[in-house]
């Protein structure tokens, strides 16, 4: 009796199963069947070399096109080498101490070849790869079970994709019936496949048809899993009581819509007016505010709190960095003026109290801020990881606001929403400037609302952003230099943005493989004052200074004392400086997409406008340069968050839902299968209307704890 459940050992063999724990945390049955082929490789088609991630392992199938050996005298070694060819592109594979491979691999042979990708001479390379012949006499059980289709399993160098197969097929083979968690009337209605039949034939299917029907059938059993468990989610949160803050006529917010030096767009208008709606009901508002860098997100989140503040209640908000909230408390009072200083000299009648609480204040400065909180003198609250720590108490907390959403881990989050009491959840209003398509927010934020602002405000200036191929054209990395040099004289400023920090940099990202390590802070900063910035006043910037030195160089950054920061990240977030009209960033190839442009969102702020310049050795035509041609492309930050996720691998895009061993979607695309997602959601609601435990669907309900264990329903129930 072998059935889903069962342990690998006995059906695949000690050895295998110890492999497929180690290389995937795969220890059942199936854990291994859920373990689905990334894509199918045909007999006789080729895989597409252009593809390829640099720094990925990858199984590709190709034709050898030539063999050659030679001794390599300095290190006292042969070296085949063999170059391997899709019929449009070609990549070298690369074999030391082992010639015989020349011999093997003739010109005109087919084989399936793995090893992680790097790039040596400005071409694509396999360093000691495995490879699978595939000839037409091959007796091999590993492929020749396969007809027609090869499926290429995720691998490892430790666990090759055909060695996954034949593990697949041997479990497929002893396994017993597969009872069907769909109810049959929902699997009628929606004309899906039998689930037995879709697992076989997502492994072992011989033609392209059972493929998609196969997928199209898991992909629905995905979907429902995952609009199951946040339907149960969103009628557990109306449930919950939340306290309610209505609008007041003569109060603090409006006060400061009367006070508001410029004219608020039509955009940040109609969202204000559905945060404020939510606000004022006794249910908690879980909103998510999306927009572009520098499209007003803050004041609107600044009104939000007003209307608590005027309904005798607190906001907090919550920064990533303790330079975002230095930042963030400044701009605030910066804002509001007199009616930021209650109780002091000079304090607007109805004024409010913003207190800033961070791990680096003083111990003196930390009472204070603490007692403001918990006295309710403060009716805004801003910091960072410190307001989460249990020594930190609010009087009346009714909102708060998450900035940059992505850097907070869910656990965080929902302590700070535990500060409201036992019995209330504060409303909660999460920021980014990260746009999420549709679908994505439909999945990933499915128990919230999303409001999204796309108009940049009257006067802010367009960002041109262009691809340095320093590798290629090194007179392009030297205009660079000259590029900053002139914004400098013109009276601007300059970030140089770089990957780590480096000296004893304990987070070093590269290895043996790449050429170089990534370039840092500690090498780049007197590079350019002794060479291509010499006379520029330079500053340096990373998260490895103490909090006070970080403070002090963004202030003399902000003042115009430091000509061009070079830095790390530690930019990409909140850091406003409109004078700063250039940013240069190294290895542009190591950042994602989103990333870059909230990178290139720091500059540009002002009138006058900005350059952004992505420098990378990337050759032309691999995937890491046809990213940062897209981003070069456009300023539509929600066509470059389609775009990344897009190239993003399996398994990452649901990062915010998913935490445990298991990514629990591995098949569902969430730009791909936009309308497959709408329907299982109105599915999924009528069903939890219908029955909110699932009491009478069995099978639906465990389909929702496989993908939802324990662990994992305490952190969907916290998101």
């Amino acid at each position: 009796m072998v059935s889903l459940d069962s342990k690998l050992e006995k059906i695949v063999g000690g050895k295998s199963a110890k492999a497929l724990a180690a290389s995937f945390d795969i220890h059942t049955v199936h854990d291994l069947l859920r373990h689905y082929p990334r894509r199918y490789d045909e007999r006789g088609k080729l895989t597409d070399i252009a593809g390829l991630e640099l720094g990925e392992h990858a199984t590709v199938l190709a034709r050898v096109q030539s063999a050659s050996k030679r001794r390599l005298h300095q290190k006292n070694t042969w070296l085949a080498k063999v170059v391997i060819t899709d019929g449009h592109r070609t990549m070298e594979c690369a074999f030391f101490g082992q010639r015989w491979h020349a011999d093997r691999l003739t010109p005109g042979t087919s084989a399936l070849f793995a090893g992680k990708v790097s790039i040596f001479n400005r071409k694509l390379q396999l360093t000691n790869p495995d490879y699978h012949l595939i000839d037409a006499d091959t007796d091999d059980v590993d492929i020749d079970g396969f007809i027609g289709l090869i499926p290429v399993y995720p691998a490892t160098a430790k666990l090759q994709s055909w060695q996954i197969a034949k593990c697949v097929r041997q479990a497929l083979d002893v396994l017993d019936e597969i009872e069907d968690p769909m109810p049959l009337e929902l699997r009628a209605k929606l004309s899906l496949a039998d689930y037995a039949e879709s697992i076989r034939n997502i492994h072992l299917g011989r033609d392209w048809d059972s493929v998609k029907a196969a997928r199209e059938r898991l992909k629905w059993d995905e979907a429902m899993a995952v609009q199951l468990a946040l339907a149960q989610r969103r009628a557990a949160a109306v449930a919950r009581p939340a306290p309610a803050c209505r609008r007041v006529e003569n109060g603090i917010r409006r006060a400061f819509e009367e006070r508001l030096p410029f004219q608020l767009t039509r955009g940040q208008l109609e969202v204000s007016a559905a945060i404020a709606a939510d606000l004022e009901l006794e249910h908690p508002m879980n909103r998510l505010l999306q927009g572009e860098v520098g499209s007003g997100k803050t004041v609107v989140a600044l009104l939000a709190m007003l209307q608590v503040v005027d309904a005798g209640r607190q906001a907090a908000l919550l920064a990533p960095t303790e330079v975002l909230a230095a930042q963030h408390a400044r701009s605030l009072r910066e804002l509001l003026g007199d009616l930021a200083h209650a109780g002091e000299l000079g304090g607007a009648d109805n004024a409010t109290r913003i207190t800033l609480l961070t791990g680096s204040l003083s111990t003196a400065q930390r009472k204070q801020a603490l007692l403001d909180a918990a006295s309710g003198a403060a009716g805004i609250v801003v910091g960072t990881h410190a307001l989460i720590q249990e020594r930190v108490s609010f009087a009346d907390l009714g909102l708060v606001v998450v900035d940059e959403q992505h850097r907070f881990g869910v656990e965080q989050r929902d302590a700070l929403r535990t500060r409201a009491g036992e019995n209330v959840s504060p409303h909660v209003l999460v920021m980014t400037a990260t746009p999420i398509p549709r679908t994505v927010a439909m999945t990933v934020y499915g128990d919230l609302e999303t409001s999204s602002l796309r108009e940049l405000p009257v006067g802010r200036s367009p960002i041109g952003t262009t691809v340095v191929p320093a590798a290629e054209k090194p007179a392009w990395l030297d205009r660079a230099w000259q590029r900053i040099r002139e914004e400098v004289q013109s009276g601007h400023q300059a970030y140089v943005v770089c990957p780590r920090i480096g000296d004893e940099d304990s987070e070093s990202t590269w290895d043996d493989s790449d050429n170089r390590p990534p370039l840092a802070v500690a090498d780049i900063a007197p590079m350019l004052a002794d060479g291509p910035l010499s006379g520029l006043r330079v500053g340096v910037l990373h998260g490895r200074l103490p909090s006070d030195e970080k403070d002090s160089v963004m202030r003399a950054f902000a003042a115009g004392e430091i000509d061009v920061l070079v830095a790390t990240t530690v930019v990409e977030v909140g850091v406003d400086v409109p004078n700063a009209t250039a940013m240069v960033i190294l290895d542009a190839e190591r950042f994602g997409v989103s990333q870059l442009h909230q990178l290139r969102g720091r500059v540009g702020r002002g009138t006058a406008p900005g350059i952004c310049l992505l420098v990378t050795d990337m050759p032309a035509g691999t995937a890491s340069r046809d990213r940062l041609d897209a981003v070069a492309s456009t300023v539509d930050g929600f066509e470059l968050a389609r775009l990344d996720l897009e190239m993003r691998r399996e398994g990452d895009i649901l990062g915010a839902l998913q935490s445990g061993r298991h990514s629990g979607l591995k098949l569902l695309s969430l730009l791909r299968d936009e309308k497959l997602i709408a329907r299982a959601r109105e599915e999924a609601q009528q069903l939890i209307d219908f029955s909110p435990l699932l009491i009478g669907f069995p099978g639906l309900a465990r389909m929702v704890a496989d993908l939802i264990d324990d662990e994992r329903a305490e952190y969907l129930e916290k998101a």
